[in-house]
């Protein structure tokens, strides 16, 4: 606990108002600190791949040490009961989407938990469902893919994205994006998907983030031939 405590002391002082700032008109939940993730590399890099710790952090329900738990833990470490628990934790979006998704894709569970986490009414919980099948896809090479089971996602998107909760559309439609960027047997399909589907409506708070149209980034990904070029690692 005193590496705790001695962490959760470093982030107060990195904080800024400005950042506190930005977070909350992304809509983030308190406690927070308001710390920039670059500001948090310096912790990172003396206690990266210290599991325990990174789960003694998540349990603070501070955002930023949320955050930083979740580049700091070994996915491969992760068990179906602790991303329950971190899913269960996550108060905003960037929690569920990024921490919980990244480590839940890169964990030995990615498709167990993204099928259970989807089909959740939660809206965070199928927020980080959908985030994971998108890194998922990032990540996971094509013959370790069910191309059955993408091409239902992929209908299930079409069908279901436009009435789906706020952040759920969101990441349903990068997972069209990522189907289109990632995995070449279904490529043309996500753009097809894509067009049919149309601008996505989130409402992204006070902020002037927009929601990316499938189509024009599938593109630029085909166009740089990247199409089907996997990621090493999605936490960042």
């Amino acid at each position: 606990m005193d590496q705790v405590r001695e962490i959760m002391n470093e982030l107060a002082l990195l904080g800024s108002e400005q950042t506190l700032k930005t977070f909350r008109n992304h809509g983030a939940a308190e406690p927070l600190y308001g710390v920039k993730i670059g500001d948090m590399k310096p912790i990172l890099k003396k206690h990266r791949n210290n599991h325990q710790l990174a789960l003694e952090l998540f349990k603070t329900g501070n955002s930023d040490a949320m955050y930083l738990a979740g580049l700091m833990s070994r996915p491969v470490l992760m068990t179906p009961e602790v991303l329950d628990e971190w899913i269960e934790g996550a108060s905003w979006y960037m929690i569920s989407e990024y921490t919980v998704a990244w480590n839940a894709a890169e964990s030995p569970y990615k498709f167990e938990m993204a099928r259970k986490w989807i089909e959740s009414d939660d809206e965070l919980t199928a927020d980080a469902g959908w985030a994971t099948w998108g890194c998922i896809l990032a990540l996971t090479p094509d013959d370790q893919l069910d191309k059955g089971e993408i091409e239902r996602l992929l209908n299930r998107v079409e069908r279901e994205v436009h009435s789906a909760q706020n952040r759920v559309r969101y990441v349903m439609n990068g997972f069209v994006i990522a189907v289109g960027s990632y995995y070449p047997p279904l490529a043309e399909k996500a753009m097809e998907v894509g067009k049919r589907i149309g601008k996505v409506k989130v409402d992204v708070g006070n902020t002037e983030c927009k929601v990316p149209y499938p189509p024009d980034y599938i593109q630029k990904t085909w166009d740089k031939g990247l199409l089907g070029r996997k990621r090493k690692e999605v936490r960042c």
